[in-house]
């Protein structure tokens, strides 16, 4: 944690940087107190004039970018993040934070070279027959397209992905500095505190550590290459662990187009109708049959192969979902899709997102309010990331808090749709997700998912049998402690904690009775559920 005063000669240097670039002059002014109001005319004061030589404050957010530039790779990768949040930064501030991505000036030749043979411990000749040129630079890392000899004397290019030298100290003091501001802002700003800033902060500076271990980044793309082997349309490039450490990342090359440039892709003769629900069908699946997705699946890291797959690289941003937020990320699909807003509301609250204090029905009316009006719509007019900005500003008024679990979900789903309709204009994303979310709940929450439910509890329940000694032991030992227990509390001496763990005795025939008869009637209940339905 960074000191105080570290903290704030950061933050005005923050300041001051936002404010020669014109972001705080591009704010309305309108309507201020007279204090801000005199720092909004200041501001003004002191923006150097953009590029194109109009006033500053003329186009909102229009310095931002270059601001974030200036002030280090860890604001750039917090751009990247706000880019793909356009319920917090607005739609168009959330664009011009779209040009951060892969445009960062690449480092020497001679520092990559240096940062593979330490990482690797050997010659970079040894490595590769050519290192090759630069084709990608970001706040963190660089790639190469390089040439390796295979055993058999043929050769294959490669993609050599390299860390920037000394960026993980530099990331370190800067998120030190997004730290500061974060308890800041939730102690004097009320009403940030529920976007909850720190959270948010804490989730940036751990992707961040994990993606500037590309060791990390290898297993990540491993795992999914194991998780999509047999899906169609959709693949990631195979790691070459030979290449590959902490600072070095060596995977296969990828003959294909960026999904940046459609053009290209339209005239090579693509279905770009079906790119647009690959793309998002394939994200959707990630994460609900797999609970593992690519959290950044933007243009920039995305390619049309050859024979009209997607290929995804660039996984140093994953996501997880346990199994309790995938039935919840499918049910809240699933209901609005089938415009069953009661049963989102309560999968709300059963999940703990709304706090118990408020009333359902309402909170489903709010819902109603949201997707109603998407529906009779054109395709082209239904926005995942305006639904998400509707939903963020009902949920405020329920008290419902930002979830740091779910926020590199939400952002990605409106990357992805990004993604989808600049090959489809048209495309409609709930049309879209409705056959995989079906199957989902086909197969999570229909029969057979009860039957496995069933298949779970008779397991349970033989190891619930095989523990039933131990399990009358304690009861007898409870029942004789009860009444001391219930004048005096919880008060375990000596000689009761070596009876709870040394005796063996057979303990109460009718309390085994008892145990035997519970894990009998959970085994009927459980069949009842199966057989049901």
């Amino acid at each position: 944690m960074s000191n105080p005063i570290t903290g704030t000669f950061a933050l005005l240097r923050a300041t001051w940087v936002l404010t020669r670039e014109g972001v705080f002059a591009s704010f309305p002014g309108d309507g201020l107190p007279p204090g801000p109001a005199l720092l909004h005319r200041m501001a003004k004061l002191l923006a150097r004039k953009p590029p194109s030589g109009r006033k500053p404050g003329v186009v909102p957010g229009e310095g931002l970018p270059r601001a974030l530039q200036r002030l280090g790779p860890s604001y750039v990768k917090l751009g990247q993040f706000l880019a793909t949040r356009p319920d917090i930064v607005g739609l168009d501030i959330a664009r011009r934070l779209g040009q951060l991505q892969d445009k960062v000036p690449p480092f020497p030749d001679a520092a990559a070279v240096a940062e593979i043979e330490l990482t690797l411990g050997r010659r970079v000749d040894e490595l590769f027959i050519e290192l090759g040129e630069v084709v990608g630079a970001a706040s963190v890392a660089q790639v190469y397209k390089a040439r390796i000899r295979n055993p058999d004397g043929s050769e294959r290019f490669a993609a050599v992905k390299v860390i920037r030298p000394g960026v993980r100290q530099r990331f370190r003091r800067e998120l030190d500095t997004f730290a500061f501001i974060a308890r800041f802002l939730e102690r004097f700003v009320p009403s940030s505190r529920r976007l909850r800033p720190k959270a948010v902060v804490q989730t940036l500076a751990q992707s961040t550590r994990i993606e500037m271990d590309l060791r990390l980044e290898a297993a990540a793309a491993s795992e999914m290459g194991d998780n999509t082997a047999e899906d169609s349309g959709f693949r990631v490039p195979r790691i070459d662990w030979e290449r590959t450490g902490r600072d070095v990342l060596t995977m296969e090359w990828i003959d294909g187009i960026k999904m940046s440039d459609v053009e290209a892709i339209r005239q090579a003769g693509h279905d770009m109708q079906a790119l647009a629900v690959t793309v998002v069908q394939s994200f959707l699946r990630h994460a609900m049959r797999d609970g593992f997705f690519h959290a950044d699946m933007h243009q920039g890291n995305l390619f049309v192969a050859p024979d009209g797959a997607v290929v995804a690289v660039d996984l140093g941003i994953v996501g997880r979902l346990n199994d309790q937020s995938k039935r919840f990320l499918a049910e809240i699909l699933y209901g609005f899709i089938r415009r069953d807003y009661r049963r989102v509301a309560e999968l709300h609250f059963e999940a703990g997102y709304v706090p118990r204090g408020q009333d359902v029905a309402s909170f489903a009316q709010a819902l109603r309010a949201i997707g109603e009006p998407i529906y009779g719509q054109p395709a082209e007019t239904i926005s995942m990331g305006h639904l998400l900005s509707l939903l963020f500003e009902v949920t405020e008024l329920f008290d419902m808090r930002a979830r740091p679990e779910l926020v590199l979900l939400q952002k990605t789903m409106v990357v992805v749709e990004g993604v989808a309709r600049s090959f489809d204009p048209k495309f409609n994303m709930w049309v879209a997700a409705e056959p995989v979310v079906s199957d989902y709940i086909l197969h999570e929450l229909g029969p057979a998912a009860r039957l496995r439910e069933f298949q779970e509890s008779v397991v349970a329940v033989g190891r619930l049998l095989r523990h039933t000694p131990e399990l009358t032991q304690g009861l007898e030992i409870l029942a004789r402690e009860l009444p001391d227990l219930i004048e005096n509390g919880i008060r375990l001496n000596d000689d009761t904690l070596v009876e709870l763990v040394q005796d063996t005795k057979p303990g109460i025939i009718v309390t085994k009775i008892a145990v035997v008869t519970i894990a009998v009637s959970l085994a009927a209940i459980a069949w009842s559920m199966a057989v049901g339905g």
